[in-house]
């Protein structure tokens, strides 16, 4: 009888967790899974009108992996890895979605953002996505409600943001990315639709440079065209949750972070794929990896909290 009113409790609980769980995880959800992947972008607008336009019609695309890394009712973390053959799989961009969540960090510029601490009306039924580099550094941030419109789920946000990966090897005559980021998802997976703005932000305050359309699109494909990118995180994954680990403990004892574009002219994440492959190949024991993940991290952060002129 007690194993049985034991089990009762036991479901009732999960039950009950279910029940409390936000109904917008589902939706959330439908963003895992293994896609094709077709990113366009173009820029449309410019007040100057003798700016030349960049990129006005910049289309990449492939076949990703979405793996949900970490799942509760109000967190769902979410590693992106890029497949490019069944044995060449790259770590990409990760990204988190918490609910309620009171704590965002705002881009500046120049590398430097600061902690903003929200109240609870503000966050009252909205989902916050931040995005990480590929290093697991950050980003940006936006919180939004998810909302049912013509029969699509829809989240939309707007937040200032770096330059992207795209454009920030290849120029500088900007330093925000006003991103207007809007999920939609349908029946074949879901469309990363963004109405962007261009800004040079001098002494907080903004001049416009260009506007960009960008509709990045996700289309659903049978799992076991993403197998290899799972085992490639089976194997890597360990690593990878150090990174995490050592960027989580920094950030939250700070209230300003500011980090560093390039040393020696590589990124950060250059730094740490080498280590990842020592590490995978034993050069490096698990009693060394922490501290030389830490190592690696903390050149690449400003511990004054200012940004750097010179990024080398």
């Amino acid at each position: 009888m007690k194993k049985i009113i034991g089990s009762v409790l036991v479901a009732l609980t999960a039950v009950a967790a279910q029940a409390q769980a936000p109904a917008d995880r589902a939706k959330i959800d439908k963003l895992c899974g293994c896609f094709e992947v077709e990113f366009k972008y173009a820029e449309t607008f410019a007040p100057n009108k003798d700016y030349k336009f960049h990129d006005r019609e910049a289309i990449s695309g492939g076949v990703e992996l979405t793996l949900p890394i970490e799942v509760s009712d109000k967190k769902i973390v979410m590693q992106h890895l890029l497949v490019i053959t069944d044995s060449m799989i790259v770590k990409h961009w990760r990204e988190e979605w918490t609910y309620e969540n009171p704590i965002v960090w705002k881009y500046n510029g120049d590398k430097v953002w600061t902690k903003t601490t929200l109240s609870p009306d503000q966050v009252k039924g909205k989902w916050t996505q931040t995005v990480w580099e590929v290093s697991d550094e950050p980003r940006y941030q936006g919180f939004s409600q998810w909302v049912s419109l013509d029969n699509k789920q829809i989240w939309q946000n707007t937040t200032d943001a770096p330059l992207p990966r795209r454009e920030y090897s290849s120029r500088s005559d900007y330093n925000i990315l006003k991103r207007t980021n809007r999920l939609s998802i349908n029946d074949s997976g879901y469309i990363h639709e963004q109405d962007n703005q261009k800004i040079i932000r001098t002494n907080g305050v903004d001049q416009l440079l260009a506007e960009e359309k960008g509709i990045n699109s996700y289309k659903r494909l049978d799992n076991k065209q993403c197998a290899g990118a799972v085992v490639y995180w089976e194997k890597n994954k360990a690593f990878w949750t150090k990174v995490r680990k050592t960027w989580d403990e920094y950030i939250s004892t700070q209230n300003t972070i500011a980090i560093k574009t390039l040393i020696d002219g590589k990124p950060l994440h250059d730094y740490l794929f080498a280590l990842a492959k020592d590490y995978a190949a034993k050069k490096v024991t698990d009693k060394d990896i922490d501290a030389k993940i830490k190592s690696e991290v903390f050149r690449f952060i400003n511990l004054d909290g200012k940004a750097v002129a010179q990024q080398k």
